[in-house]
């Protein structure tokens, strides 16, 4: 028989999720094979769009749009705004790769990267787009393969998203599972494995410049300015603000900040069942927001790493949920556990 305390809880779940249900709004999802995107849309208005081109080095979603229509990605490089950051041309809305799979860089590609230089880097190919579909909870799933520059596979990703949204929310789950066609190592490494880039108003605000390095021993300067325009903050599930966030290991992390009248707010949600968790957060104040299991070595100054190896046949499932949130408020602790929380049983 069930206690007075746990069918309280059950019943309180119960309670929000009718809520959660009777809130949520049709998300149509629109394929357009010729030019390889897919368009999602949320109570008729524009979310965002699964773009997956030759020209990319991976596939991504771009721009993420809250539900008040506030861009809450950078514009730069496909679509740049005045006043966008032009640092890392790889950083393109939301996306999901690694810095060093099998000695390649499949994180830092793009076309900024000279020809010379490309063997260096991996590439991820989407083969085809294995389901579309509307309602309620929108669906799209494809494939897509890791390889190097002569498109030899090392990994095979499968990868579902599950688009909701209500009044004031957007929701993206993410499940994506990587299978090994050869050896495939994950050295430890700082640059991975979910990451989205910020909109400009989402930045932390500073005047200094700060240079960063790639594996490959790129430097990368970011800029900082005096407009006045960000005003961004993080925050995580253990209380760390700010840039005290990175290298920091947490359930959940938001960014929040004013856009236009409203406040507005993008959490990443870990999910138990992935490697290494709780993750640590790779999230930097100039509008980088990852979250990355696999980059414990530097986040721990080198007291410990964990590199992922799967033999041929192995696979490996990583679960994110992203949630946009827009109003006179943002979620705060205590919501953001319950969204973890009911995140953590799915």
């Amino acid at each position: 028989m069930l206690n007075r305390k746990l069918l309280g809880t059950l019943t309180l779940a119960a309670g929000i999720a009718a809520n959660t249900f009777a809130q949520q709004m049709p998300v149509t999802v629109k394929r357009n094979d010729q030019q390889k995107k897919v368009e999602v849309m949320i109570g008729g208005k524009p979310f965002t769009t699964f773009l997956y081109p030759d020209t990319l080095e991976k596939p991504v979603l771009y721009p993420l749009i809250a539900a008040d229509g506030a861009v809450v990605t950078r514009g730069f490089p496909l679509n740049p705004k005045p006043g966008d950051p032009t640092d890392h041309p790889h950083h393109i809305g939301l996306w999901f790769n690694f810095e060093n799979l099998n000695g390649l860089d499949f994180w830092n590609n793009s076309y900024a990267i000279p020809a010379d230089r490309k063997n260096q880097y991996g590439w991820i190919r989407t083969e085809k787009i294995t389901e579309a579909k509307s309602g309620n909870t929108g669906i799209l799933a494809y494939q897509a393969n890791w390889t190097n520059q002569n498109k030899e596979v090392i990994l095979t990703e499968n990868t579902r998203f599950e688009f909701s949204g209500s009044q004031n929310k957007r929701v993206i789950d993410r499940i994506t599972t990587l299978k090994a066609v050869k050896e495939a190592l994950f050295t430890d490494a700082k640059d991975g494995m979910l990451g989205l880039r910020l909109a400009h108003e989402l930045q932390m605000p500073t005047t200094k410049d700060e240079k960063f390095t790639d594996s490959k021993g790129i430097v990368t300067v970011v800029k900082g300015g005096t407009d006045k325009i960000p005003n961004g903050n993080y925050l995580t599930s253990e209380g760390k603000t700010g840039d005290a966030a990175w290298s920091t290991r947490g359930t959940w992390c938001k960014v929040f900040g004013k856009m236009g009248a409203d406040s507005v707010s993008v959490a990443i949600i870990d999910h138990p069942q992935n490697p290494n968790y709780p993750t640590f957060w790779h999230a930097r104040g100039y509008g980088l927001f990852a979250a990355n299991p696999l980059g414990e070595k530097i986040f721990t100054n080198g007291k410990s790493a964990k590199n992922l190896k799967l033999q041929p046949g192995q696979s490996v499932t990583f679960k994110y949920r992203v949630v946009i949130s827009n109003g006179t408020q943002t979620p705060d602790a205590k919501q953001l556990n319950t969204m973890a929380g009911s995140f953590a049983i799915q």
